[in-house]
């Protein structure tokens, strides 16, 4: 399989990080949506990333889809979603909160250093969605207490939340203090800690 796309973007990395961790072959490229947009389009017409190639030439353009598909490829004791409920539908629910904090922390960005006029409303409404969101996922990880969200060992949803604080962290230095939600602070830093995290990790590179 092929994934093209940095992995200072959260949606990259957490793919990057499931086929490391599932022990499956992958080539990296690490092409950018913006520099590399020409390399991008002949695999996906979106131009966006992650894309990722399957060995069949088949491709997926959208995160959750290609977790869903390595999903498939393991045995179901491996799955990093839980099989049976209410824990599949509730690890669905916060890794959904996280990759829609990462899409509200790259909107904001956008707004605030690609535009040449910069709407105060739309800004506001993104950090209010932030903050929003940040608290649910505290309430919910201040609740378990175990090192993984769901269980004894690493899901999708401990990637997706702790992807997407180091992406909203470095691309919005200040925006929100992390101390203010220890909780997420707390499984930020234990999971960066991990090889995997430390292996598929790139500093954010501001497009140009």
């Amino acid at each position: 399989m092929i994934l093209i796309g940095q992995y200072d973007s959260p949606f990259v990395r957490r793919v990057g990080i499931a086929l490391t961790l599932y022990g499956l072959p992958f080539e990296h490229r690490p092409w950018s949506a913006f520099g590399d947009a020409d390399k991008i389009r002949p695999y996906n017409p979106l131009t966006r990333v992650p894309t990722l190639v399957l060995d069949d030439g088949e491709v997926l353009t959208e995160s959750h889809l290609m977790l869903d598909y390595l999903d498939s490829l393991v045995a179901a004791d491996r799955r990093m979603f839980p099989i049976g409920e209410p824990a599949r539908h509730q690890a669905l629910r916060i890794a959904a909160l996280a990759t829609g904090l990462g899409d509200k922390s790259v909107s904001l960005f956008y707004e605030m250093r690609l535009h040449d006029r910069v709407s105060d409303l739309w800004v506001g409404r993104c950090r209010a969605q932030i903050g929003s969101v940040l608290a649910a996922l505290e309430t919910d990880r201040a609740a378990r207490s175990g090192a993984y969200w769901f269980g004894d060992r690493i899901g999708h949803a401990d990637v997706a939340v702790a992807a997407v604080l180091r992406f909203l962290g470095e691309a919005h230095p200040g925006l929100v203090p992390l101390a203010d939600f220890p909780a997420l602070e707390a499984h930020a830093a234990r999971m960066e800690a991990l090889p995997v995290f430390q292996t598929i990790s790139q500093p954010f590179i501001p497009p140009a």
